[in-house]
């Protein structure tokens, strides 16, 4: 994805965080947005977290998955959380430690939002090609949550 593209896309968040309606519906108009404007993100959902140490699914775009509290520790979005950083997964297959929402996913990218020092959720991509996230895609990505991050949380 050139440079151009990654400004319109954070433009275009930018506008839905500054319409009047839930926060719920904005986080769905973003995964919508990231969807279907990405190519290689087929999967893209937020998981918020609760005090007990667990991730629950918010609002998504894709293929509805059975994962929606995801304790942590556990799969690629609770290792996230619990190290508190960014996993680049280029093959799920070869992760011990992989929750399957589909057979077709092949590779995942899971960025914590933080607030304030904070772990309040995740932004979770999936896709259906190997090593289909790179840099570039964490650090817009990145940049992403922070925006999301400053507007709603």
């Amino acid at each position: 994805m050139e440079r151009r593209e990654k400004e319109a896309l954070i433009s275009e968040i930018k506008n839905i965080l500054e319409r009047p309606v839930s926060r719920e519906e904005k986080l769905r108009d973003i995964a919508e947005l990231l969807r279907n404007r990405v190519e290689h993100y087929d999967w893209v959902g937020f998981y918020l977290v609760e005090e007990d140490e667990t991730l629950v699914l918010g609002p998504y775009s894709g293929e509805p998955t059975e994962h929606v509290r995801i304790r942590f520790g556990k799969g690629i979005c609770g290792q996230a959380a619990a190290l508190r950083r960014p996993f680049l997964v280029e093959d799920v297959s070869k992760e011990n430690n992989y929750l399957s929402c589909s057979p077709l996913v092949k590779s995942e990218l899971v960025v914590p939002i933080f607030k304030k020092g904070e772990l309040v959720g995740e932004l979770d991509i999936d896709s259906h090609r190997l090593a289909a996230f790179d840099e570039s895609d964490l650090k817009f990505l990145q940049q992403v949550c922070k925006i999301v991050s400053d507007a709603l949380f």
